[in-house]
């Protein structure tokens, strides 16, 4: 009985680095984006961000408002910044992650 509890920890520790790897790696890829594409932050509605969304959120579909400045979506290169943003101080997507501009932050 203990060997087989004592090959079943190496089996579960592989299991575990394992998924550690996978995970670190599709969020490596989220992270550089895919090609054509770029981060666009403050685009997204709630819970339809993709991956790292700042504070409160861990990953895709986290964000907890609409136009989150800290959520990022992946959209095709060159469209980020005329695209509409309601909370961005320019009224449109922003290519690095914002403080929301004052009036939209009334209106929300």
């Amino acid at each position: 009985m203990t060997s087989r509890k004592h090959s079943m920890i190496p089996a579960m520790a592989l299991v575990a680095a394992l998924g550690s790897a996978m995970s670190a790696n599709a969020s490596a890829h989220m992270e550089q984006g895919a090609k054509g594409k770029e981060k666009c932050y403050g685009v997204s509605l709630a819970g339809k961000n993709d991956c790292a969304a700042g504070p409160g959120t861990s990953c895709a579909g986290t964000s907890k408002v609409d136009y989150q400045p800290s959520a990022w979506r992946l959209v095709p290169s060159g469209t980020c910044v005329t695209t509409k943003s309601p909370t961005s101080p320019t009224g449109f997507g922003q290519l690095k992650e914002f403080k929301v501009a004052k009036a939209a932050a009334k209106k929300a």
